[in-house]
């Protein structure tokens, strides 16, 4: 089947490029980066030279970069790295829209003890800074998480403003960056915070790599010992991955002046005829004064399953989500509809629609075509 891919929040294509790079690296150059040998030391040049690219595209010095395997790693490695040198204060404070890999890792320390403040956002998936503000307190938060764009309505977060917060009161910030890296210029240095994650299959990389920056002068403790990685994270590096995910980089950035502003211009025009088409639609957060990922529209048909639209989309060729991928399967309504009290009629008939620079006018064209046909379709079968 001939696909119109709307699903790149949950994936990306890889850049032929960026496979080019790899394909070497997967065969015969196949040496261990950690051996002596001159055979290991042109893998290991290989590495550092990837670790540069990624660097060069935050902003921030290439020993500051970690390499993962994902941003669930590098999720998980942040919280729980900062909680390991943290000596003071038990509260954790997320918000309330957060990905799983940081919102079940929430839940799970809670669990175990800690105590877990999530800041509220508002109908329009704007995060609550006041909220905020009163939950960050020097002597009993240990650390702060939250991410930078939301990977289901594009809302975007007010970063900086949050590591100026946490600064102020001594208060080390994390911030899940893995929707926004490659979508929106993105400098660590400015954004202010103390680690970032990344994740390479987002912007057109391979899937199993990824990055978490580490501001110099952070304490944090690793989660994996090992040698690699300046002991900041044990295991032998997936080489191939990572020189996939440096030119991936370079790739996004080179591209991004261009291409941001022509993939908006595809997402509005999307947008714009789905709500024509039906004027009962909405669109889930945004709006005056909230930015969104120039790439991502969430938008509910009241009177439809999600479940019941993805199906039938699927059947004719268009791939979209509900939701996160981590969450697909659940009947529920997604908990970022939840968080902004979008109703439930509209929340259980969320379609996630997500673009790429590799988004034509023709998938725009046929995703008109076919979307509010499936809607009509439905709603006459009452499904």
């Amino acid at each position: 089947m001939d696909w119109t891919y709307l699903d790149n929040n949950a994936t990306t294509s890889i850049d032929p490029q960026a496979v080019e790079a790899m394909m070497p690296y997967l065969t015969e150059r196949y040496g261990n980066p950690s051996s002596v040998h001159d055979f290991g030391g042109q893998v290991r040049a290989a590495v550092e030279g990837a670790r540069a690219s990624v660097a060069a595209a935050l902003g921030c010095d290439p020993s500051e970069i970690v390499f993962t395997s994902g941003g669930t790693e590098s999720d998980n490695m942040a919280v729980r790295g900062l909680l390991a040198a943290r000596d003071r204060g038990t509260q954790i404070v997320i918000s309330a829209v957060e990905h799983s890999a940081v919102r079940d890792l929430a839940d799970w320390l809670e669990k175990s003890g800690r105590e877990v403040i999530r800041v509220p956002v508002d109908a329009a998936g704007r995060l609550n800074l006041a909220a905020l503000e009163a939950a960050v307190a020097p002597d009993e938060t240990a650390l702060v998480s939250i991410m930078h764009a939301n990977n289901e309505t594009g809302v975007i977060f007010p970063a900086a403003r949050i590591a100026e917060l946490c600064r102020e009161r001594g208060v080390p910030f994390h911030c899940d960056a893995v929707q926004s890296f490659g979508k929106l210029p993105l400098n660590v240095r400015e954004l202010g915070a103390d680690l970032v994650s990344i994740s390479a299959h987002k912007f057109h990389g391979p899937k199993g790599v990824g990055a978490l920056y580490v501001r110099r002068g952070t304490r944090f403790r690793p989660w994996l010992l090992g040698h690699q990685e300046r002991r900041r994270r044990g295991g032998t590096e997936n080489v191939p991955g990572i020189v996939g995910m440096g030119e991936a980089a370079r790739l996004a950035i080179e591209s991004i002046a261009v291409e941001t502003g022509r993939v908006r211009e595809l997402r509005d025009r999307l947008e714009a005829g789905l709500l024509a088409a039906d004027p009962s639609a909405r669109v889930n957060g945004g709006g005056e004064g909230c930015p969104r990922l120039p790439n991502t529209t969430n938008i509910s048909f009241p009177g439809c399953q999600s479940e019941a639209l993805l199906i039938g989309l699927s059947e004719r060729g268009v791939a979209a989500s509900s939701g996160a991928a981590c969450s697909s399967g659940s009947l529920e309504a997604s908990h970022v509809l939840r968080a902004m009290a979008v109703p439930a009629a509209a929340a259980q008939g969320a379609l996630r629609l997500s673009l790429s620079r590799f988004t034509t006018d023709a998938d725009i064209a046929r995703a008109l075509e076919t979307i509010p046909a499936v809607v009509a379709r439905l709603r006459a079968l009452k499904v």
